[in-house]
């Protein structure tokens, strides 16, 4: 074995040496640099991936956002399940419109940096609840606990996102 990671080296320093003489503009995409904005009052104003995840908010306030999603085969994986980037999705979205709505105030929008979701059940259809709540709200950062159920209480997903206070900008 440790023969065969010895072959392997010459190789690595070939690719290395033909790599060395790129810069960071050649392998670099460039990117625009834009602040997360003050406006964003509803998901109707998400990008297209977000609104196709489905998740419908039905009430939001500092501590506590709940929701609902219709899931259909729109949302599913090529084996006939709901894929789960549907509910790391609504995960992110609940857990950031609420912990959004709590540093609006300050002029401010929370951004995520963690999100952990754990999928118990696999659906094929139906209407789940979302249930956000906020577990720690301090003044740089926040922890959001996200579950989202079927109708009969079951447990299909839970997640934990950890989010970012920072300043907003207006659209103008």
């Amino acid at each position: 074995m440790k023969f065969r990671h010895l072959l392997m080296l010459p190789l690595l320093r070939d690719h290395a040496a033909m790599l060395a003489p790129m810069t960071d503009a050649m392998i670099t995409p460039p990117t625009t640099s834009a602040g997360p904005r003050l406006d964003g009052d509803s998901l109707e104003d998400a990008s297209a991936f977000v609104r196709a995840a489905g998740l419908i908010i039905d009430e939001v306030t500092d501590s506590r956002v709940t929701g609902h999603m219709e899931l259909g085969p729109d949302h599913l994986t090529p084996w006939g399940i709901v894929h789960g980037g549907v509910y790391s999705t609504a995960v992110e979205s609940a857990a950031s419109v609420g912990a959004s709505t709590a540093v609006r105030g300050r002029g401010e929008v929370a951004v995520g940096l963690t999100n952990t979701t754990h999928y118990f059940r696999s659906l094929t259809a139906g209407r789940v609840l979302v249930e956000a709540t906020a577990l720690y709200q301090g003044r740089t950062q926040q922890l959001w606990r996200v579950d989202i159920t079927d109708e009969t209480g079951r447990l299909i997903a839970h997640g934990e996102v950890r989010l970012q206070n920072v300043a907003a900008m207006s659209r103008t």
